[in-house]
């Protein structure tokens, strides 16, 4: 019989009846009012929206009551109630796709009836019902059952699908496996290359691997609450086609790498707030990666994409195919590897712990069960992608430049600005004032750090300003380098002048020779390298490239190496004998 106002029950009544017999009500961490169904999936269900609880008992209602409707405002004043009911509880954790710690690890597999993986150590397996209380958003997409093959194999398939080379696939994957372990910040993936790589299709299927979504790839967002509505509602992101990343963006992704929240205004309230927590798992794609200056840039796994020849390239609906049906076994393949990495964590012990420590630790236990070496892939990549944000930044290239010189600098934000050159042109990125140059002096020193030069503010002047004193001191092996690349840069040159053969096997990139160790590098250019280029002022361009010196120094530098006491062999470059005389320019061996 259907309730009638005045008859009975009302339907308000009705609705909470209904709702406490089928629901536990419960309240996550971040005060949301959810419904889980008993004897159910252990699935957090919202009480409003399109897929909520509300929805659910309309249709309820109308199935008991013989067709009857229940009224909105019935409907509303059942929520309200079901909320007040949800609050008394206390706060339980309310997860989204992935869940776990150090021993266990969970990943919802967005299914109806709630199936998930449990990964171990011991190994991985499929669950009807999830140890873990799920909630779901309508980003979310279902993702397949892996199927049992070989680690190997699965692992074949996904090679097949990304155009890199192994030192990068080896990151890419374990980065894969991290992105599962939740408690953990993970870096921000970034695939650069120029046009024609499939940057765009690589980052859809990774994500679709990790966190299956109707849209994997998503456009920059337009402000705070616009990125923080998309991160709270998919596990894992990817920006597309990022040239450049305004400074709210670049500090907004720093801190959803390392977990953010975000407290705003609830709607048709004056006083109240919802919050919204999340740490995310990110990934981008981009042309130029050195464009992403400040602290994001210490927080990229950057993997450079290849060059797809014509003759290799395959259309989407191709690409769409393969990757259906090899999905299945890829999942298996990355499963096999976490439940590994979970094995191996606890022995796991680092010499030095980098930046993103956590996920240096996961690398490490890669390394360990499969014999890769993406630990010392990332670390290098790393140094090189701070030194990329640092010539996008023309303070932070003339600070560098001033200490690698002078070998250290003390002062305060005000002498140093006065001290640096400034720019031909007005640079959005150049300091205006003192208190500007001191703020961004301790954004780029992790930066500066990487590229071997200690940032100091702990002291101040002894005057009664009291101004804070900054002293920024360059490593030994920093300056070595740098004179490392002022002598090679100058033999490349004194050669081609003096008829000798080029070296066709220097490197176009003096990056390269920076990271060996200094006395081999300068006993490379020349004995006498060292003192050729001691006189030249070295910059943060001579660490970047080789550069010419001017005719001067070219000339100056051909004169020594002919009738200097030091002369070099024209044949071998190796010391001539003192005693020879300046028309002796060759060993007799040579």
């Amino acid at each position: 019989m259907s309730a009638q106002e005045g008859k009975g029950p009302s339907q308000a009544s009705q609705l909470v009846a209904l709702a406490r017999e089928r629901y536990d009500l419960v309240t996550s961490e971040d005060g949301r009012p959810y419904g889980v169904r008993k004897h159910g999936p252990n699935l957090a269900m919202p009480l409003r929206g399109k897929a909520g609880l509300r929805s659910q008992m309309a249709r309820l209602f109308t199935d008991i009551n013989e067709g009857a409707v229940a009224s909105q405002s019935a409907l509303a004043d059942a929520m309200t109630v079901l909320e007040g009911m949800a609050a008394a509880n206390d706060p339980v954790p309310v997860m989204l796709r992935v869940a776990g710690d150090a021993h266990q690890v969970v990943v919802d597999l967005g299914t109806a009836d709630g199936r998930c993986v449990v990964a171990t150590p011991e190994g991985w397996s499929l669950r009807d019902r999830s140890p873990v209380l799920f909630r779901r958003s309508g980003a979310m997409a279902v993702m397949p059952e892996p199927v049992q093959v070989r680690s190997r194999e699965g692992l074949a398939l996904l090679r097949d699908l990304v155009n890199m080379d192994d030192e990068a696939f080896h990151q890419l994957v374990a980065w894969l496996v991290a992105a599962w372990i939740p408690h953990i910040p993970h870096p921000v993936l970034t695939f650069k290359g120029e046009q024609g790589t499939g940057k765009s299709k690589a980052a859809q299927t990774i994500v679709n691997l990790v966190d299956p979504s109707p849209a994997a790839k998503r456009s920059q967002p337009r402000d705070v609450k616009a990125w923080a509505t998309q991160a709270f509602n998919s596990w894992a992101l990817c920006l597309d086609n990022i040239s450049t990343i305004p400074p709210w963006l670049s500090d907004t992704l720093c801190k959803a790498v390392t977990g953010d929240g975000i407290v705003d205004r609830a709607l048709y309230t004056d006083d109240d707030v919802v919050v919204l927590t999340f740490r995310r798992v990110l990934a981008m794609t981009t042309i130029d990666a050195g464009a992403l200056a400040g602290d994001l840039a210490e927080r990229l796994l950057v993997l450079d994409l290849q060059l797809i020849d014509e003759n290799r390239r395959r259309t989407e609906e191709e690409l769409d195919d393969a990757f259906s049906e090899a999905r299945p076994a890829i999942l298996a393949a990355l499963f096999d590897l976490l439940s590994s990495v979970l094995r191996e964590l606890p022995s796991v012990r680092l010499e030095r712990m980098p930046r993103m420590a956590d996920f240096a630790r996961v690398l490490a236990a890669v390394d360990q069960i499969n014999g890769w070496g993406t630990l010392a892939s990332y670390t290098t990549s790393s140094a090189e992608v701070a030194a990329d944000a640092l010539e996008g930044d023309p303070f932070g290239s003339a600070v560098v430049s001033l200490v690698e010189a002078d070998g250290s600098w003390s002062g305060t934000a005000g002498m140093l600005l006065e001290h640096l050159p400034h720019p031909d042109t007005v640079h959005a990125k150049w300091p205006k004032d003192a208190t500007r140059a001191g703020g961004q002096l301790k954004r780029l020193a992790p930066i500066l750090r990487s590229v071997g030069i200690t940032f100091d503010d702990s002291k101040r002047t002894p005057d009664r300003h009291r101004q804070r004193l900054y002293t920024l001191t360059a490593t030994p092996d920093t300056r070595d380098a740098r004179i490392t690349a002022s002598a090679a840069s100058t033999v490349s040159v004194i050669r081609p002048d003096l008829g000798f053969p080029t070296d066709a096997s220097r490197p176009a990139s003096v990056r390269s020779v920076s990271r060996q160790r200094p006395q081999a590098a300068v006993a490379d250019a020349g004995p006498d390298a060292g003192s050729t280029s001691a006189s030249a002022s070295g910059t943060f361009s001579d660490l970047r490239e080789q550069r010419s010196p001017d005719a001067a120094d070219t000339a100056d530098a051909g004169k020594h190496a002919i009738s200097g006491p030091h002369r070099l062999c024209v044949t071998c470059q190796e010391p001539m004998d003192p005693a020879s005389g300046p028309e002796v320019t060759t060993h007799p061996c040579c």
